[in-house]
Formats: structure tokens, C-alpha cells, sequence
């Protein structure tokens, strides 16, 4: 009659556990993106029956077109953890509730397309709009200067080239560089050996450009970090990212306190 309940027939045995907790954790996943295309969670625990007990061998998450905060997508993403201890009771009321924390193997992989957008979320555009630093206000004669239109392109050997155009009053100068990014501090991405691109800007703003460059260049540095991502109980870290033609991939781990519920 239990497994009726649940929706899963009595031939399946001890496994019922393994398939309950399967959908509570799948929805309770997709719950935590604005969208997402495809998800699906798999259970390992063998023997089934150690699942009444709150331990499961691993618990293996993949995502396809996972979209955070309205305006970060994901290609694709998925996570592997160690063994979980959890509170089988709390599975029974559609929750997942650990006993401990637990770590989690994480990929993510970002096409050239999701970066460019996240330069369009507003998390992103205030850090790049209506600047005053010093380096920049000398230029502009004392106006805030704003970074628009920016162009991402992902390049072999974790380079990139990026273009933008830096506007204040009725100005609009055009900015280009390359850079090869890499991990610092496994939270932060960095943007080093900034190198101006003087080829794809007109002759008479190119000093002025190189001067947009290099401080564009500083702010990039300042903006991605980790922590500001991070779901409630869910701590990431990365090891290391990769371009690979048009995709940027990254791995790392996840310190996981508790299943985050928003």
C-alpha cells in the first residue's frame, strides 16, 4: 500500500527509496533555478536499505540550460558528492534534510553565448555603469563613464578577447582587449596580461582607449567572485577552468551545510 502511495509499484522492492528520494531531491534541485531545461538526480546506495537508516553511498546531480537569478544560464552543470547521512523522515514530507555537511565534485560548463548575456544582468551592469574612479573621471573631464555593449570571445589556451565602449556625456569610445583568465584564491576569476588591441580602434582615440583598457581591465578583476553566488548552506570553489572552442568549462567542489531551499 506505502509504495502505491508513493507512486512506485511493489515489484521495485527495496529500491522505492532510492525513487522517492530521486523526485523529492530532483524538484527540490529545480526549484533552486529561475529554469532550467532538463535536470535529473541519481541516488547510489547499495544496499537499498541503508537509505532507511539516512546514508546513502552518493547522490549525482545533472542540469541542462539551469538559469540563476534570472539571468545567468548554464550550458550544462552537475555535481557528485560523497556519502550523504540525511534525515530519511524529512524525505517522507518532501524535503531533504542533512545530519552533516557533506562535499560535492562540481562541473560547470558556459557557452560564449551565457557569458555575454550575464553582461547584460543588472548584477553585472551596476558594476560597469556610472563610474567615478579617479583614473577614469580624468579622462572625462570629471563625468562618470559608463561600459556598454560589451563582446565576450572565448579564444584556445583560456585567453579571450573583449570588447566594449566606454560612453560618458555625448562620447563614445570604443575599447578592445585580450587576456587569458585564470583561478585565484579558487573564488575569484581573474583577468591577467591585459593587453590593449590597438588594431580595432580608429587612430584618434587610441590613447585615450589604451587608458579605458587598463582600468576596464582593473574592474574585471574586482568583479567575479564566488561568494556572491553562493546558495544559502552552499559554499563553491573552483580548481580549475578551461576554454574549449566556444565553451568555457569549469571544476571545482562544493562544501554543502544544507540543501538550500531558494
Amino acid at each position: 500500500m506505502f509504495g502505491g502511495f508513493v507512486g512506485f509499484n511493489n515489484n521495485q522492492g527495496g529500491d522505492w527509496g532510492e525513487n522517492l528520494l530521486n523526485k523529492v531531491a530532483t524538484n527540490t534541485i529545480r526549484h533552486l533555478f529561475t529554469h532550467s531545461e532538463f535536470v535529473e538526480v541519481a541516488v547510489r546506495c547499495n544496499p537499498s536499505s541503508k537509505l532507511l537508516q539516512g546514508t546513502i553511498d552518493s547522490f549525482k546531480m545533472s542540469g541542462r540550460g539551469l538559469v540563476i537569478r534570472k539571468d545567468f544560464r548554464t550550458e550544462e552543470m552537475s555535481f557528485e558528492t560523497d556519502a550523504v547521512s540525511l534525515d530519511f523522515g524529512s524525505v517522507m514530507q518532501g524535503k531533504i534534510a542533512l545530519k552533516q555537511p557533506t562535499q560535492a565534485v562540481a562541473q560547470v560548463k558556459l557557452t560564449e553565448t551565457d557569458l555575454n548575456q550575464a553582461f547584460q544582468a543588472e548584477l553585472v551592469k551596476k558594476r560597469l555603469e556610472n563610474l567615478s574612479a579617479p583614473a577614469l573621471t580624468e579622462i572625462s573631464g570629471g563625468e562618470v563613464v559608463s561600459f556598454t555593449d560589451v563582446e565576450l570571445q572565448l579564444l584556445p589556451n583560456n585567453q579571450v578577447k573583449l570588447l566594449a565602449k566606454a560612453n560618458w556625456s555625448d562620447r563614445s569610445v570604443p575599447v578592445s582587449l585580450y587576456c587569458t583568465l585564470a583561478v585565484a584564491k579558487r573564488r575569484r576569476i581573474k583577468f591577467n596580461d591585459i593587453k590593449f588591441e590597438a588594431q580595432d580602434i580608429p587612430d584618434d582615440v587610441r590613447d585615450i582607449s589604451q587608458q579605458l583598457t587598463d582600468t576596464l581591465g582593473s574592474i574585471l578583476n574586482e568583479m567575479v567572485d564566488l561568494d556572491r553566488f553562493d546558495l544559502d548552506g552552499v559554499k563553491v570553489r573552483l580548481n580549475r577552468l578551461e576554454t574549449k572552442g566556444k565553451v568555457l568549462l569549469f571544476s571545482g567542489y562544493a562544501q554543502i551545510e544544507k540543501v538550500p531551499t531558494r
